[in-house]
């Protein structure tokens, strides 16, 4: 605290003066600090201890509770469900991309419409189900990923 700061905050009429130019010790340290906190309301002294205790235990207990939730197997990370959404796209691209080098011979020998869009349309059915067994898939990338650790 500088003279000129002082003298800035007499001015203001944060600081009082008594017998002139003197100051009471006690009074002005607590003029002081009153300026200090209600100029800065979020400092460390505002801060209310038991607030922030209970927002503690309450970040610990929900961290718990999602950890908790993947360890059952009721959640599960992001991570995990991006390698096996892949695995799986993969897989469904390559089954699509199969269908025509497959049946070419067969399809070559048909010559009913209809046959040849019942037949085309189960070759795809059936890769699309893959798609939709994303459990299976996912149980079984995780056991894939733990054997390798």
């Amino acid at each position: 605290m500088t003279p000129k700061n002082v003298e800035r905050l007499t001015q203001k009429g944060i600081l009082q003066t008594k017998q002139g130019n003197l100051y009471a010790l006690a009074e002005t340290n607590r003029a002081y600090i009153k300026y200090l906190r209600d100029r800065n309301p979020e400092s460390q002294e505002a801060v209310d201890l038991n607030e922030e205790r209970a927002k503690l235990t309450k970040t610990k207990r929900l961290n718990e509770e999602l950890d908790l939730a993947v360890k059952k197997g009721e959640l599960h990370r992001s991570e995990d469900i991006e390698k096996v959404m892949t695995a799986m796209l993969i897989n469904f691209k390559s089954r699509l991309s199969a269908i025509p080098a497959e049946e070419a011979d067969k399809l070559a020998a048909m010559t009913d419409k209809a046959k040849i869009f019942l037949y085309l349309n189960d070759k795809i059915k059936e890769a699309l189900n893959e798609l939709s067994d994303f459990e299976g898939m996912f149980k079984e990338e995780i056991k894939d990923e733990e054997g390798n650790d």
